[in-house]
Order: structure tokens, then sequence, then C-alpha cells
């Protein structure tokens, strides 16, 4: 697994952080210029452990703020990224390096929004936070329906490569679904269905909201299990309550159900027995072929959402290192560049949220990866494209975006690595690869890590689809193979044991925590090695003409297929 950033809970202050009472900052051409002029970073070609200190100890010092989009600190942070794209001699993909990304905060009343269940007449209001978390993707102030039909649609995915439909049959325009989350492989643990133990990306609760609103429903509900959803219900009471940030479409919200949620366990059991149905014998059902939806007779859904809007605006930062015979080609590095900002209601003296792992380890190695393309000998026969994405803790807005409004077309991107936290730990014999086994990147990767004495370790909790919580998912959802590495935790010196007592401490003590600092006493020769490696996969594919794909049977090679095939 990823040791770093998916063991602890999302801190509940970070959508408040990241875009806070400052006015959203606008970056001008003006600004842009004066930016690029002055980046006053020293470094060698060779990627170095210096280097990587040097940008990661900048981007983690109290100047910065905390880098929360929208504020102050997180202009600096763009202003900085796009210094060191001038200097490295990267060119903006347009007119700009800054790609604006439209923001909308959206808080619910709880105090006048309800949800209701009408069983054979009689009303049962669903307590907020105790027995259900609900909100509304449309931007509007007031979202209302009334004596929805409810059904159970079992896990709610339609995935063809798996000859599954779980709405197969049935018409759930203006309804509200019920749906189990995770997917029908890690319930049987049948290593021939879908994925076996490790989530794919049908599992996720993102997708189960998608594939509802595909199908016209009015509201989707999703019910939570600690164990496949990898979290319990007190991650979904602070991380889906308050205000919640997200992407502003085009069309405000408007194709998404107007009702999204969470059901408690407890709560989901007594809503099915109301309607005579037995949850657990259904989700029996629910887990082998054939299944079919099932009309929860009696029962219908009523909400009334009161929702406060606020508008803001952030940017990725892009640039890109044209390629000597296939410009129009790219390798993508990516790296979020935002954290949690200043939090004045945190304990003690230090309320800022300096992000040094988290993700300044990540913004330094593709700059550093970027110089190391740019002061080759020989300049890359494909184009090097980095991007510095914002929002990614406020939920991966910023990679969204660009999944949604690409900045070159997606089919052109050969190939990507994303890379979120890196720990500045001991050299290890490992890395770590999250979400194993998607796509050929890995025999890349294996290559590289090869001629650095190192073996591929597949992360340790496939079941809790880690792969789909990163950035680099806003891509492969589209098609584009994405990869998803960290360093390892079988220490040179001192084995996994070593290995599993750094990341814990680091969990434990610094993650999402004012105590992520750069510290002068780091060693990063393990970290140095890691992004050499990774350069190294970016590099096998820059040179080359081959086009890398998602593995036979992954859940985004015919979308890759198709895209390719457009060509």
């Amino acid at each position: 697994m990823n040791t770093i950033k998916w063991i602890a809970a999302a801190s509940a202050f970070s959508l408040l952080a990241a875009c806070g009472e400052e006015t959203p900052q606008t970056v001008t051409a003006t600004e842009e210029s004066e930016a690029v002029e002055t980046s006053g970073q020293s470094s060698v070609p060779e990627i170095t452990g210096d280097d990587l200190a040097g940008i990661i100890s900048t981007l983690a010092s109290d100047e910065f703020e905390g880098r929360a989009p929208a504020t102050p600190g997180g202009e600096k942070t763009r202003n900085y990224i796009a210094a060191h794209y001038k200097r490295l001699g990267l060119e903006p993909v347009g007119d700009s390096y800054f790609h604006k990304v439209p923001l909308v905060e959206a808080t619910l009343d709880t105090e006048t929004s309800s949800f209701s269940v009408t069983a054979n007449g009689d009303i049962h209001t669903l307590e907020y936070k105790k027995d259900i978390v609900f909100w509304t993707k449309h931007v509007e102030e007031e979202v209302s329906f009334n004596d929805s039909e409810m059904v159970f649609v079992g896990y709610g995915i339609v995935a063809p490569e798996y000859a599954w439909n779980d709405y197969e049959g049935v018409d759930v325009e203006g309804k509200t679904v019920v749906i189990l989350v995770n997917d029908p492989g890690y319930a049987t643990q049948d290593p021939d269905l879908f994925n076996g133990n490790a989530m794919t990306y049908y599992g996720r609760w993102t997708y189960k909201y998608e594939e509802a609103a595909r199908r016209g429903a009015a509201a989707a509900l999703v019910i939570h299990d600690t164990a496949p959803a990898a979290y319990g219900w007190g991650v979904v009471e602070g991380s889906w309550s308050g205000p919640q940030i997200d992407l502003e479409s085009s069309d405000g919200g408007a194709g998404r159900v107007k009702a999204e949620g969470w059901l408690s366990n407890d709560a989901a059991h007594a809503v099915f027995v109301s309607a005579g149905l037995d949850l657990d014998a259904l989700q029996d059902q629910a887990k082998a072929p054939g299944f079919k939806p099932v009309a929860m007779t009696g029962l219908t859904a009523t909400a009334h959402l009161n929702t406060a809007i606020r508008r803001s605006e952030d940017a990725n930062v892009a640039g890109v290192l044209r390629g000597s015979e296939a410009p129009d080609e790219y390798v993508l590095f990516m790296a979020h560049w935002d954290h949690l900002g200043v939090n004045p209601t945190e304990a003690g003296d230090d309320k800022i949220f300096n992000g040094a792992v988290d993700n300044a380890t990540g913004v330094a190695a593709i700059i550093e990866i970027a110089e190391r393309f740019a002061t080759n000998e020989e300049r890359p026969r494909r184009s090097v494209l980095l991007v510095a994405v914002t929002g990614e803790e406020s939920g991966l807005l910023g990679s969204a975006y660009f999944g949604e409004e690409p900045i070159v077309p997606l089919k052109n991107i050969v190939g990507g690595v994303n890379i979120d936290a890196i720990l500045p730990s001991p050299p290890a014999k490992d890395i770590i690869v999250v979400g194993y086994g998607a796509s050929e990147l890995e025999d890349i990767l294996d290559e590289a890590a090869v001629h650095h004495d190192r073996y591929l370790r597949p992360d340790a909790e496939p079941e809790k689809g880690y792969f789909y919580r990163s950035d680099h998912i806003s891509l492969a959802k589209k098609g584009v193979p994405m990869l998803y590495a960290d360093s390892g935790i079988d220490f040179r010196v001192g084995g996994e044991e070593a290995g599993r007592a750094y990341s814990e401490d680091y969990v434990v003590n610094r993650y999402h925590n004012p105590a992520d600092e750069f510290d002068d006493s780091w060693e990063l020769e393990g970290m140095e090695d890691t992004v050499r490696v990774l350069y190294e996969v970016g590099e096998a594919m820059a040179y080359s003409d081959a086009w890398p794909n998602w593995y036979e049977g992954n859940e985004f090679r015919a979308l890759r297929d198709a895209q390719r095939d457009s060509n």
C-alpha cells in the first residue's frame, strides 16, 4: 500500500482550508512574467538529494503558508513552480503556465435540510450523521424531490468486460437507488470475479454515484460497511459534512443525481426491514452473476437540501519540454502542489500545515525530473509534460479538471507517472506499486528498478482501492495509462521491520499535521534513488515510439483501445 497517504483519514478542516476567506487570486500576465524571473534556485543537472532538499525546504517554509488553493500562499506556490519551468526552458502549454480551475464550495444547511423515507404511509426522518450523510452536486441553493420510489441495485455496477449489469431490466428514472460499497470480487474473494480481492474502479463510491446519474436516478445512497469501504463511519461523518469543494461544471451539476449520500449500516438494515426485505440475504444475492435489481416496494424517499454556494478559482501549473521528433506525443509527470494551509483553531502555537512530505516532495521530484530531461545531451523524441495540480486535498479537483478539460489531447499522452508524498526514508530494496497489475508501465518500472537493485512490491491492501484515491485516477479513468509508485519499506539496513516503523512514525506524528515540516537532518539518498527510478520510467517512454497499454482485462483497457483507434 502507499504507506503515507492513505493510512490516516483526511483532515476534517482540509476542505475549509482549501477555499478559505481570502479573495480568490487571479493570475495575470504581469504576475506570471515577474514570477518566472525570480527563481533563485541553484541546482545541478543530475537528480540529487541537495537539489530536492532546496525545493522541498522552500515550498514547506512558513512563507508559503501551507499552500492552500485560492490563498496568497497558493499563489506564491504557483509562481514558484512556474519560475522553475521558465528556468529550465519549459514552454507554457498555450499562452500561460497557469491553467485556471473553477471551484465551487457548497455547505449544506443541516438545520433546514432533511432526508426521509416513507414506509407504507409512515414517514421516517433519517438523522443527519447518525443515519445518513447527504449532499448535492447541483450548484443550486435549493434542491428537492418528493416520493421517489426506492430500488436496491446491488453493487450499482455496469461492467461489460465482466458481463455484469446491476441495472439490467429496471428503469430507475426519478427513483432513489440503494447501493453496496466495493465490488463482487471483494465480497466473494473469488480471484476470477472482477479482480478478486483487489478493488476495481467499479467498487469506488465515486463511480456508483456517476453510474446512478447516467441511469437518470433522482438520488443514490451507498450503504456504509467498514471493511469493504476501508474506513469507519466516523470518516464519512467528517469527510462529507461541512463545506464541500468541487469543480464548477459547465452544467452546474445538473447531470448528477439530486442527492448523493451514505447510509449507515444500522439505518440501512432498518430501512430494508421496513420494506419487508432482508439486507443480508440480498447482499448474498448481489455478489452472484445474474443478480436482478429489487424494488423496495412501499418505500419512497423525499429530500430537501438547502445549500450555501461560494465560488473561487485556482490553477494547475503546466510546462512542456518539446520533443525533437514527436512533439505532439507526451510523457506526463504529475504531482499536486496544494496542502492544507493555515488552521487558526489548531491547538498549539504552530497553525501552519507545511506539507513537506505531502506533497512538496512530489513537486520537487517532477522539477528535478524536468531538469534532467532538459539538460540531457540528446533531446527526447517525445515531449515531456509537467503538470502540478491543485486541489488534491479537496478531492483531486485539479487533476479532475485536467481530465475533463485536457490541455493536450488525452489520446496523445503515452503514459503518466503520478508522484504523491515520498518519505525521506533510508535506501530501500523495494518500490511499492499501488494498484499493482494494472498496466505495462509496471514492466518499464521493473526494468528501471532492476538497474537500481530494487524489486517491485504490490500494495499490501488492494481491497481498499488506494489506486483510485490519488490524482492519476483522473487520467486513468479517461483511458491514459498511469503509474503510482512509492518508496519501499524493505530498508537495506533494518529490513521491513525498520521500514514499517519509519512509515508508521510519519503517519502517527506528522501526516496532515503541522509537524510535516522539512528537517535539515533528512537523509535523502533513498528519495533520490526513487526519483531517479521514476525518471527512467519516463525516459524509456520519451526516447521510444512504444505505446504502453493497460494489461488485458483491466477496466480501463477498452477506453484506451478506443482512444488509440481514433488516431
